[in-house]
């Protein structure tokens, strides 16, 4: 029986799966420079993620939103926050929306630590920054394609992003540089521009958010 041999490439895997294993390797790395410095302020992970989802929000965020933003029970979300609470840098208030619930904001304190943490990743910045502009933009539009697709499986939690704002207008100036419009500033919006975590994110509907995410799916 004549058995083709095999070439060298026969055991490549395919491209979407390398790809997936170079953002899983570049998740290791940042985790690991994260754990670094979060290990440096006494603290573990999750408390880290959690000042660093607080940075900058003027009007502080639900519990239940961090616990969703983190994939954890709202039970390990509000330990962490008790830990922070006591350390000072979290404090609670009642939420603008609402006066029966609580919402987070990060103390003077710890939006000085959040600014710390955030220099952590520094080295990661330095390496995509040194990327050409062009490449970089290519890359950011790959991220928020792979963010739509990951959005239809419910796999991928809320995000505070242009494409889910009600300010975001989706191909105003079709064919031009900036086609979209960010009707909060009234001015057109580069994709380069285009923010995966905004603090002046206004949540759209869903139907509005959906067709927004079909615009990169």
């Amino acid at each position: 029986m004549d058995i083709t041999p095999e070439t060298p490439w026969d055991a490549t895997p395919d491209l979407s799966a390398r790809i997936v294993t170079a953002i899983a390797r570049l998740a290791s790395v940042l985790r690991a420079g994260m754990w670094a410095a979060s290990t440096a302020e006494q603290l573990n992970p999750a408390q880290a993620d959690i000042v660093q989802l607080l940075h900058r929000r003027a009007r502080g965020m639900r519990l239940s939103w961090l616990a969703q933003q983190l994939s954890i029970s709202t039970p390990s979300a509000s330990d962490s926050v008790a830990a922070l609470v006591a350390k000072g840098y979290v404090s609670k208030t009642r939420a603008a929306d609402d006066g029966r619930a609580t919402a987070l904001l990060l103390t003077p304190e710890g939006e000085r630590l959040a600014e710390r943490l955030e220099g952590a990743l520094g080295f990661a910045d330095d390496a995509v920054s040194a990327l050409p502009h062009a490449l970089q933009v290519a890359l950011l539009t790959g991220l928020f394609k792979t963010i739509a697709e990951l959005q239809k499986t419910e796999r991928f939690p809320e995000l505070r992003a242009c494409l889910s704002c009600r300010h975001f207008e989706p191909n105003k100036f079709p064919g031009a540089a900036a086609p979209h419009h960010c009707a909060l500033v009234g001015a057109p919006l580069p994709i380069a521009f285009l923010r995966i975590d905004c603090a002046e994110h206004e949540p759209a509907d869903a139907t509005a958010a959906q067709r927004n995410w079909q615009t990169f799916a």
